[in-house]
């Protein structure tokens, strides 16, 4: 399997000789839901902090057989023996609310918790209320910032520790930390690198938001001095059905970041099957050094938007398939067939039995 980036971390909180963080032991309720919010609820625990209590979205039914299946976060407090609460919406929910008032936290730590808490909520702690975000806020506040930030052809991205309030990320950025965008990152390797990155920040936010003390919420951040978000923000909008299928009209590098954006999802069709494609190649003179050796000999082999949008150009042994677009070619280096394993190089070729001249998408492609 063609893997163009490894991201190796420890789930265990690092420590430098130069600088290791030091804080006495807070009484934290944790607010998550995916993969990417698992890392900061054991590295908080992993550094003594009281975890009184994970607040997480209910089971949802997942696979073919529609069984209940619990977030990941859930799936890790109930190893640590932590409470758990799954409120459906705890906007609505009193009863929930005053629970989790009882549990005497003094600080609430969300990270990609799924909903937007209520003021009642927010006024809870002492210390308030602090979200680890996945993005260089203003820009893309909302549900998907990773896939977004790939998708907008972002050179750089990062993540932040702020201080939530009514709005949808609007609140002011304690600390913040970027980190680059590599042409070959898809977004399970960037969320992953992230949700790492998320996890020391958060860490490294907590003796100075321990620091300012409780109070008055305008004296607390007067204290802290975060930044304010001032410039103007773009919004991570929840990603459609149609957003996933592959539009061979496109150029090489927006069907590419669409790929790694996407990851694992971004359809085409291939004769009368589905074909997710999960890694590519933009053949393009000016990203040369940004592609594997292999890919980066391919690039100006064929000319450029002279071929029907889609047409196969080449069949590269024991590498991919190589497509044309409205511009520069794009490699296919691995992708899962309907029915298949997903598999890449010589395997993804034999799989397809294609041959040049053959055609990628069709004339419906919403169908797909």
């Amino acid at each position: 399997m063609f893997v163009p980036y490894l991201y190796e971390y420890s789930v265990s909180v690092r420590e430098s000789s130069e600088e290791k963080i030091q804080t006495t032991i807070m009484r934290i309720l944790f607010w998550g839901t995916p993969t990417y919010a698992v890392p900061t609820l054991v590295a908080l625990s992993e550094a003594g902090h009281q975890i009184v209590g994970v607040v997480t979205q209910p089971d949802r039914r997942r696979g073919r057989g529609k069984q209940l299946v619990p977030s990941p976060v859930k799936q890790e407090a109930e190893k640590r023996g932590l409470p758990v609460f799954t409120p459906e919406r705890i906007r609505s929910d009193q009863a929930c609310q005053h629970q989790l008032a009882s549990l005497n936290a003094e600080i609430f730590i969300v990270v990609a918790f799924g909903q937007i808490l209520p003021t009642s909520v927010l006024e809870i702690p002492a210390l308030g209320c602090w979200n680890g975000h996945g993005s260089l806020l203003p820009r893309w506040r909302g549900a998907g910032p990773i896939q977004w930030s790939i998708l907008a052809g972002d050179t750089e991205t990062g993540v932040g520790v702020m201080a939530m309030e009514q709005g949808l990320d609007t609140g002011p950025v304690l600390l913040e930390e970027r980190c680059p965008i590599g042409l070959l990152d898809n977004a399970d390797q960037l969320g992953q690198q992230l949700s790492h990155l998320t996890a020391e920040l958060i860490l490294k936010a907590l003796p100075s938001i321990e620091a300012a003390g409780p109070g008055p919420e305008t004296e607390r951040l007067a204290r802290l001095k975060p930044r304010p978000q001032l410039e103007e923000s773009t919004y991570a909008r929840m990603l459609k059905k149609e957003d996933f299928v592959l539009n061979w009209c496109d150029p090489a590098l927006t069907l590419h970041r669409k790929v790694m954006g996407l990851y694992p999802g971004a359809l085409t069709q291939w004769k009368t099957k589905r074909l997710k494609i999960t890694a590519t190649e933009p053949l393009i003179e000016r990203l040369r050094q940004q592609l594997t050796p292999e890919a980066a000999a391919l690039v100006g082999r064929w000319g450029t938007g002279t071929d029907q949008p889609g047409t196969i150009l080449g069949i590269i042994n024991e590498l991919g398939i190589v497509v044309s677009s409205s511009g520069c070619p794009l490699l296919i280096r691995e992708g899962q067939l309907e029915g298949k394993a997903r598999s890449g190089g010589q395997t993804l070729i034999q799989q397809l039995g294609a041959s040049n001249g053959d055609r990628l998408g069709s004339a419906d492609q919403s169908s797909v």
